[in-house]
């Protein structure tokens, strides 16, 4: 694993899976939301958005957190080799979601963009409790697009996350 994409709904647990996947593999991790997100919550320019996700996926090594699959995805998608959807419950989602935005309140996260702090944002919410219906189909469409070569795993739980990051080798030791 080179390239790697980490995959699913917000709260499913992949930016933390991402995380230590890239530690473990020792490459770099980028956060589509940190390359997404101006400071204060703005949205930016789109192409200019992409060109910063092509030039991500141009590297020779990473995991990319995050779906954004309208904007730049082509390219990281024929370069991954190993595709990781997270395809946890709702509530499970929303659960983490919820958690994080009262545990980290005012905080920004590692792998978010700066001046973009945790808050409490019911339209957030609303996507996520909506995800399932709405974007897991754009995203399985999307994943239609992977090639046979590419591995492509899916997570039902955190469980079977961490089961998997366990059984990857440490970067150097085969």
């Amino acid at each position: 694993m080179r390239r790697v994409l980490v995959m699913g709904c917000s709260g499913s647990g992949k930016s933390t899976f991402a995380q230590a996947l890239a530690s473990k593999l020792a490459i770099p991790c980028v956060s589509l939301d940190a390359l997404f997100w101006q400071p204060g919550w703005v949205e930016p320019d789109k192409t200019a958005f992409a060109a910063r996700v092509n030039a991500a996926a141009a590297g020779e090594s990473w995991v990319i957190d995050g779906n954004y699959t309208t904007h730049g995805s082509d390219l990281r998608r024929s370069r991954a080799d190993t595709v990781c959807w997270f395809d946890l419950p709702t509530l499970t989602c929303l659960a983490g979601v919820i958690g994080r935005s009262l545990r980290l309140h005012g905080r920004v996260r590692p792998e978010m963009a700066p001046g973009c702090p945790e808050r409490i944002d019911l339209a957030f919410y609303r996507y996520v409790w909506t995800y399932r219906s709405i974007q897991r189909p754009k995203l399985r469409a999307w994943f239609a697009g992977l090639g046979a070569e590419q591995r492509f795993v899916t997570f039902r739980s955190r469980a079977e996350a961490a089961a998997f990051l366990s059984a990857v080798p440490a970067a150097g030791r085969g």
